[in-house]
């Protein structure tokens, strides 16, 4: 059979299950924990209840409460993972959140890597943003959102965080979908301090979906986001000395040390199909993009096409508009 009658679509999804299939050697070799083992509850009483024998957390969201728990220690880069499932049906307004801050130790001045994962009405799909930002340094947003090719309240998905002194990534699936490489000029925006690692179920109502346009709706509560497969893989620091204790055992070896060039045809793909947002392609709010921003033409167009007054520094037009359709989530097999 000839290779070039299969198209692009077959293609994609052999280099898809290549990809998939690698990474589960990885994910297996770094030792997953228990919640016990690395974590405590944050709050929410009993709206965090822990199963099979604390392999897997549930967290939710009620008319009382949201709920969270954190990481015992503090970590200076890492590896850090877990596999998500989110609520399902209506779930505007409600925010659930994976990521690393160190905001109670650093009020004015704190670092954060932030998953975030907001909240959807029916007929729409979840949306994941990604952000970071160092030394306090909020008025810099650095906020991208994506859709996904699959729907992550019908199963659970892994999601993870690289993060080292001289780059962070975001992975789902063990495919990266960002990767910010520190440069000289970002300076202490760049999360540089210890931190701890989060999850949170929370209302978001003010901001999560449209705006606020749709808020929670508590007829439909409790919210339940479950958590399992805890991976916490890095350099523990104790809280006082601030000097960090490293794992140099095998398993580290198996921490990835960057994006592969099958992983990086990966990312551009999924980046070219999913990204609904990224400042770096910003217009409206940086006339030059940010220093740590490399510009994809596929990810300037796609955006620009999708709203060119953003994106495009155009200018918006009343009356009826033809908007471009969102990416379906068979899109990431028709590259």
């Amino acid at each position: 059979m000839a290779w070039s009658h299969l198209g692009p679509c077959f293609l994609f999804i052999c280099s898809l299950l290549a990809l998939v299939s690698g990474s589960q050697i990885q994910r297996t070799s770094l030792p997953v924990i228990s919640f016990d083992e690395g974590y405590t509850q944050l709050f929410g009483d009993d709206n965090l209840v822990m199963y099979r024998d604390g392999k897997t957390v549930h967290l939710s969201l009620d008319e009382r409460t949201g709920s969270g728990f954190a990481s015992q220690d503090l970590y200076l880069h890492g590896y850090f993972s877990a596999s998500i499932k989110l609520p399902a049906d209506y779930t505007a307004g409600v925010v659930v959140a994976f990521y690393m801050s160190n905001g109670d130790m650093f009020e004015k001045n704190h670092d954060e890597i932030d998953f975030e994962f907001l909240g959807k009405i029916r007929g729409k799909d979840w949306r994941i943003q990604t952000n970071i930002y160092g030394n306090g340094s909020t008025s810099v947003g650095r906020e991208e959102r994506y859709s996904l090719w699959f729907d992550p309240s019908d199963d659970f998905h892994q999601y993870s965080i690289l993060w080292t002194n001289s780059q962070i990534i975001f992975y789902v699936d063990n495919i990266p979908i960002r990767e910010v490489k520190r440069t000289e000029s970002m300076g202490g925006d760049f999360p540089s301090k210890p931190m701890s690692l989060y999850a949170t179920i929370w209302d978001g109502s003010d901001w999560a979906t449209n705006g606020g346009k749709y808020r929670v709706n508590y007829k439909y509560a409790p919210y339940v986001a479950e958590f399992s497969d805890f991976v916490l893989h890095g350099c523990a620091v104790d809280p006082i000395e601030q000097f960090p204790r490293c794992d140099h055992t095998e398993s580290s070896q198996a921490i990835p040390t960057g994006v592969t060039p099958v992983q990086r045809i990966q990312m551009e793909s999924f980046r070219t199909k999913f990204t609904t947002y990224s400042y770096c392609y910003d217009r409206a709010r940086y006339k030059v993009p940010p220093s740590e921003c490399v510009i994809n033409t596929k990810e300037a167009d796609r955006l620009k096409s999708y709203d060119p007054v953003t994106f495009g520094g155009g200018r918006r037009h009343h009356g009826k508009q033809h908007h471009r359709s969102r990416s379906s989530r068979a899109e990431v097999i028709t590259i």
